[in-house]
Parts: C-alpha cells; sequence; structure tokens
C-alpha cells in the first residue's frame, strides 16, 4: 500500500439520536468531536436514522394502501364472473 493515501480507520461512537441509542463501529468517517463512552474517549458522530429506529428493520412499518387500477375496479364493480 502506498503511505498517507489512505484515510485513518478508527473507531467511532455513532449515536441515533431518535432511539438514543449507540454503536461503536470501525470507520473512517472525519470527525473532530469526541465523547466519552464506557470509561474511553471516541470520536463521535450524530445519525438521524440507524437500524436501532428504522421502520423496516424495527418492525414497526407502515404499508401505505393505495389501490391500483385493478383493485378500484373491482372495488367499484365488484366480481361479475358469478352472475349470470
Amino acid at each position: 500500500m502506498k503511505p498517507d493515501i489512505h484515510p485513518e480507520y478508527r473507531e467511532v461512537l455513532f449515536h441515533d439520536t431518535s432511539s438514543d441509542t449507540f454503536f461503536i463501529i470501525g470507520s473512517t468517517v472525519a470527525t473532530s468531536d469526541t465523547r466519552d463512552y464506557e470509561g474511553q474517549t471516541y470520536p463521535y458522530m450524530s445519525l438521524d436514522i440507524s437500524s436501532a429506529s428504522h421502520p423496516f428493520y424495527t418492525g414497526k412499518q407502515k404499508v401505505a394502501q393505495s389501490d391500483g387500477r385493478v383493485a378500484r375496479f373491482n372495488k367499484r364493480f365488484g366480481d361479475r364472473s358469478l352472475k349470470s
């Protein structure tokens, strides 16, 4: 590897502010903030959303019911194939 061309890889403290969850993950993110966490000082990065708060991962996903053309047609006219 060439010297001085790669970013610094280190453990970074990520904070999901919406669920107040902390993660320590190896990253090359550039940040000047530091925070103490469990007795050690880590570079700090705040997040708006992560796997701890995203609806897909938490199972609290809302499903939007937007009927398509076929569903609206069937809702309007019903199943007329059974009638003679």
